[in-house]
């Protein structure tokens, strides 16, 4: 008997439900071959929602989510809609609510995609940004005093604890364990400023390495010297783990050095028995192409290639993978919105197509 996975559809804003739209033909092309299948339900979380009820989440929203085995996110953000409303209220609560603490965001250079780095190729722009996902300054902690006023002060304090750093700092060795490639994990802080924070990661990473995983070489550096090196030697980095600000801004760098937004994909991982994952493109709503069918859905194919890989359908997911490389590698050259040469549903049936054999 095939296994059936339970996928909430959250196709969001903006450019978001033509991109699930392609990345959820994607998948099912991939069920369909390998055996499986999915049973996708459809919510209307977003602006368009808000604006009509005033409700960002309803109060039962996350209670029901924890019942499906993975959540599949278009994108967020209205430009009617004043930010953070819509961002603090889906995605962080989300994050929080469900322990999502890990967000994982490949950075991988497929053939035929052109690269803003000199020289530099498939070969060389091929690792994993591990950003602790839960903690640290995104929780808000802090406040203002005397607002408006000349005496205004305003505190938001990056806080961790322990256990946060121990499971994110796991999570890392694990995945370069899994890659097996260099076999090599690289705590990217700011120990020589941030020295209370970054004394407890850097002291949990070697503590948890020498013990845990000898077999993984440990490497160090500081956040600036990271944005710099992922420039000159992206070749240098296999996994990178680090905490939730610095990863938020050196996934976005990652993200332009493998050909930019349009093939940038990322999970929001709850990697614990009966944890709730959310997969996502990461290149936001885009609502000025909203109904064009222009905007490329290759993020959101691999996101939905990284959503079957963590459910334990890893041969679906290469074939995704493969069948994005050979179509970047001989049809679609130019990523941009508008500049494909073929629309956005064209590029999901090419594709589908090669998915399906």
């Amino acid at each position: 008997m095939s296994k059936t996975y339970r996928i909430a559809v959250l196709p969001g804003d903006g450019t978001g439900p033509e991109v699930i739209r392609e990345g959820l033909k994607v998948v099912q092309a991939a069920a369909t071959r390998f055996g499986f299948k999915l049973d996708a339900h459809t919510y209307d979380f977003g602006g368009e929602r808000y604006i009509r009820t005033g409700e960002v989440l309803p109060d039962s929203a996350v209670g029901e989510l924890r019942k499906f085995d993975a959540i599949y996110l278009g994108a967020i953000g209205h430009p009617d809609v004043k930010p953070g409303i819509l961002e603090k209220g889906i995605l962080l609560r989300l994050r929080f609510e469900l322990d999502q603490y890990i967000n994982l965001r490949p950075v991988k250079l497929f053939p035929g995609v052109d690269c803003p780095l000199k020289a530099k190729g498939p070969a060389e722009i091929d690792y994993v940004v591990v950003r602790e996902n839960t903690g640290g300054l995104y929780t808000g902690i802090g406040g203002i005093s005397q607002k408006g006023t000349p005496n205004e002060v305003a505190i938001q304090s990056m806080v961790y604890n322990r256990f946060q750093v121990d499971r994110c700092l796991r999570y890392a060795f694990e995945t370069a364990r899994k890659r097996n490639r260099r076999k090599t994990l690289a705590l990217c802080g700011k120990t020589n400023v941030l020295t209370h924070v970054f004394d407890l990661w850097e002291r949990a990473f070697h503590e948890m390495g020498g013990r845990d995983y000898p077999d993984v070489k440990r490497e160090y550096f500081h956040v600036d010297a990271t944005c710099m090196w992922m420039v000159k030697n992206p070749e240098w980095f296999d996994v990178i783990v680090t905490e939730n600000m610095f990863g938020d801004i050196i996934t976005d760098l990652g993200a332009i050095t493998q050909g930019g937004m349009g093939i940038a994909a990322g999970g929001n991982i709850n990697p614990d028995p009966g944890g709730v994952s959310m997969f996502e493109p990461i290149g936001g709503s885009a609502p000025k192409y909203t109904g064009k069918n222009v905007i490329n859905p290759l993020a959101a194919i691999c996101a939905g290639a990284m959503m079957l890989d963590a459910l334990g359908e890893a041969k679906a997911a290469k074939a995704i993978e493969d069948a994005v490389a050979d179509v970047t590698a001989h049809k679609v050259k130019n990523l941009g919105a508008g500049k494909m040469g073929f629309t956005t549903s064209e590029v999901g049936d090419l594709v589908a197509v090669r998915v399906a054999g």
